[in-house]
């Protein structure tokens, strides 16, 4: 936890952040991982997933902690720090797809093969709940929180995030205008295939919202905002700039509402933000 000091931020709320870009695996994925690893019986074949690069570091990591074999399907996108991660962690790693829904059809095919279980990047209950284990921790850790800013891809986080919290803080959404599958589905009143593009579309670029997220948009997400590449960018060189903190483009997603002011905080307003991956080239976020 990073509560940030007054006149740091071009803000007038109390802003803490959580910074799981120092989680396992180097996101806040592991958390759904291994819950969904330790939640299930395990075949023989081991677990398969498909992933921009984060979900499938988590899976194969807590693979390798809890002695499984693992296949990680990422597509040709995948960052190389995540593609390291993977190796790092012994996963069979297979580059297919120009895009996660591509990458997920091939993973898909090959788990009928093996019968190895799939565990899902996002629209699943048991990652879900892993990843509710953030916003359970930031309650506890904090005073309490009036709101709560989260970059979505697929919606496994924000979806955590907003079942924790149901309506004690008000939960906002956060994406990239090349990444806007949640706010794309909001408008169109579901989940449809969105092209996704720019700077986050390795970690933000699912093209159709969870069906979990999008119920949750519909019950317990207040708002959904939208910024730019430019505005991801100088999120992350302001994290290296003053905080010395290396993270990826969705991880420092959530934070740009705040600097480029798409979220303007009321006087006194506690807000609580994750920095929620680092698997980047740390020379990117300093130039």
């Amino acid at each position: 936890m990073l509560a940030l000091e007054a006149g740091i931020l071009p803000s007038s709320g109390l802003v803490t952040l959580k910074l799981e870009s120092l989680q396992h695996s180097g996101s806040f994925k592991a958390r759904g991982a291994f819950n969904s690893l330790l939640s299930q019986e395990i075949p023989a074949a081991g677990v398969i997933a498909a992933s921009g690069g984060n979900h499938g570091a988590a899976v194969a990591y807590a693979a390798k902690t809890l002695r499984h074999t693992a296949e990680i399907f990422v597509p040709t996108i995948a960052a190389a720090q995540k593609l390291a991660r993977l190796e790092q962690y012994g996963a069979t790693t297979y580059q297919v797809g120009d895009n996660y829904a591509e990458t997920l059809a091939a993973c898909e095919a090959r788990q009928q093969q093996t019968g190895a279980m799939g565990i899902h990047a996002y629209d699943a209950a048991t990652t879900i709940a892993g990843q509710g284990t953030i916003a359970r921790e930031f309650e506890q850790q904090t005073d309490g929180l009036d709101t709560m800013l989260v970059a979505v891809g697929g919606g496994g986080l924000i979806s955590g995030v907003a079942g924790w919290f149901e309506d004690r803080a008000k939960v906002v959404a956060v994406e990239t205008h090349g990444t806007a599958t949640l706010a794309n589905a909001v408008k169109a009143g579901k989940p449809f295939e969105t092209e996704v593009l720019g700077l986050a579309a390795d970690a933000l670029g699912a093209r159709v919202l969870g069906n979990y997220a999008f119920n949750m948009a519909a019950h317990h997400i207040n708002d959904n905002l939208l910024v730019s590449d430019d505005d991801v960018r100088a999120a992350q060189r302001f994290l290296w700039r003053e905080l010395r903190l290396v993270a990826e483009p969705a991880g420092a997603t959530a934070l740009a509402a705040l600097l480029c002011g798409a979220y303007r905080p009321a006087p006194g307003e506690r807000v609580g933000l994750i920095i929620c991956g680092a698997n980047t080239d740390p020379a990117s976020v300093s130039s």
